[in-house]
């Protein structure tokens, strides 16, 4: 399992396509993490400011339609199918918007 973090907006965007985020036009690749604890570190760093839930996908590499490389974290090098994501994080933050924990989405 890796996990991409998004602000469940930008994830719920356009459900019926691929998930393509800009990040993916832009450099060519959906940037991924290998473990929970790198994931509370990326949202605290990076989606601090997000207004609204922040999630982690976590995506099942087997199920991919795009290839992974790992350069040391994982990169998706294309759209994810939705079929791939076996399920969401929701990324607890506190006041400040400081990553706490993750909790299972239902």
């Amino acid at each position: 399992m890796i996990f991409h973090v998004v602000p469940l907006d930008d994830w719920l965007l356009a459900p019926d396509r691929p998930y393509s985020p800009r990040v993916l036009a832009e450099d060519g690749f959906i940037p991924c993490l290998a473990d929970e604890e790198r994931v509370l570190a990326v949202a605290d760093a990076r989606f601090r400011e997000t207004v609204g839930p922040v999630m982690a996908l976590m995506i099942d590499e087997r199920r991919l339609d795009a290839r992974v490389r790992w350069e040391p974290e994982p990169r998706i090098l294309g759209r994810v199918n939705r079929s791939a994501v076996a399920g969401m994080l929701e990324v607890r933050r506190d006041e400040e918007g400081r990553a706490l924990s993750l909790a299972l989405w239902s």
